[in-house]
């Protein structure tokens, strides 16, 4: 017997199962606060059910048998699909009465039919240091805002409309050139549409943009859409457009699926691990320009960009990847590229000494843009057995933290 004991916070937990067949236990004076409902379950092996369901309030005495102890831990270090997902469409229903996952729900909507207008004044809800997700479902609209997710708030997921990520829109217009209200030029790092610098952050359904429209090397023109710096990320089905510095895929391992990614140079960068797959990275250079551009200042350390079955699409002449670090790291693998790669595929950043040390190379892609006659000699054509570390979610150590 458990008696006079307290629980505080908001979760779902199992507070029994059955461990043997005679087993009990019972809860009496079960106290909860803040007085929101916390649902708690009783798991029954022999029904295959959870039962037993019951709103637990402040002060209400709660008794339950036929089992035994089990608080579901948190946190929750791994991210998986039900993250990523919302039922919306139970007839008659508000999404605020989902409060019975084990998720928050906070609502945004730019008309007032949510729980607040902007995307950022949703991320401002989420309580400091949070060990449950928290699922932030926008509405379609265009949000014109500069977003900011903190590292002191992780498990937190955007969520927009299922497989119509263009009705959601996160959109600002910064660049590196543009100054804050101190006079302070803002740089790349700042310039973020969007920046997400939590741990265990997930979106599905969304656009992140930057709509300055960049000069290719043109003084402080770099104009970021996504800054990513928070370890343990998932990106899937999103859009992520803008032109120079597109995405700055900054620090931490990270998954792009199914993802669009649209820039001109170097609009993918960073130091990160990240595996993108499946993925569209679509160029818009007139002229020249270069999809990645990797920062590794060690041949130990473990990071670099791999991108697997991914459509290399759109215009200009460009590089696949661009040497920015001494052991920049880029690996190509069963993409299609059209006809837009140039011929020696890979820039060295104008520093010859970084041909030695870089890993640049391509396995097994198709298209016309893949033709490997012409490639610089310091790129690599993997064989079978070199090519295995990149291939799938062990390349961002994704055993540990994926669920998908």
């Amino acid at each position: 017997m458990i008696s006079y004991c307290s629980s505080e916070g908001w979760t779902l937990i199992r507070i029994a199962r059955d461990s043997a067949p005679r087993s009990h236990i019972y809860y009496v004076h079960l106290f909860h606060t803040p007085p929101t409902p916390k649902l708690v379950t009783l798991e029954i092996s022999d029904t295959h059910k959870e039962n037993n369901v019951a709103w637990i309030e402040k002060g209400m005495d709660f008794c339950v048998g036929e089992g035994y102890v089990e608080v579901e831990a948190y946190p929750k270090n791994y991210i998986s699909w039900d993250d990523m997902k919302l039922d919306v469409h139970k007839a008659g229903l508000d999404i605020r009465e989902f409060n019975y996952e084990r998720s928050r729900v906070i609502v945004v909507d730019k008309n007032g039919e949510g729980d607040c207008l902007t995307v950022q004044g949703a991320v401002d809800m989420v309580p400091e240091h949070n060990t449950e997700r928290v699922k932030i479902y926008i509405h379609p609209g265009i949000y014109r805002e500069k977003v900011f997710v903190p590292s002191s708030k992780p498990y937190i997921s955007f969520i927009g409309s299922q497989n119509q990520s263009s009705d959601t829109v996160i959109t600002w217009n910064n660049k590196a050139s543009d100054k804050d209200q101190n006079g302070t030029q803002l740089g790349t790092y700042r310039s973020a549409s969007v920046a997400i610098e939590s741990d265990y952050f997930c979106a599905t359904g969304i656009t992140f943009e930057n709509t300055v429209v960049a000069v290719p090397g043109g003084y402080g023109m770099q104009a970021v859409a996504l800054r990513v710096a928070g370890d343990k990320a998932v990106f899937y089905k999103v859009k992520i457009f803008g032109a120079q510095d597109t995405l700055l895929d900054d620090i931490g391992s990270h998954y792009f699926y199914n993802c669009h990614i649209q820039g001109s140079v170097d609009f993918i960068f960073g130091t990160s691990t990240s595996l993108y797959q499946d993925c569209v990275i679509q160029s818009t250079a007139q002229n020249w320009g270069a999809i990645a551009a990797h920062h590794r200042d060690s041949p130990n350390d473990n990071t670099g960009f791999s991108f697997v079955n991914c459509t290399i699409t759109g215009t200009g002449n460009i590089f696949l990847g661009r040497a920015w670090g001494n052991y920049s790291r880029v690996v190509y693998s069963y993409c299609n590229m059209e006809n837009i790669i140039i011929s020696p595929g890979w820039s060295d950043w104008k520093q010859p000494s970084r041909q030695k040390t870089v890993v640049f190379g391509e396995y097994q892609c198709r298209g016309r843009g893949a033709e490997t006659s012409g490639r610089v000699p310091w790129s690599k054509s993997f064989s079978n057995e070199e090519i295995r570390p990149f291939l799938d979610k062990k390349f961002i150590s994704g055993e540990q933290w994926l669920r998908l």
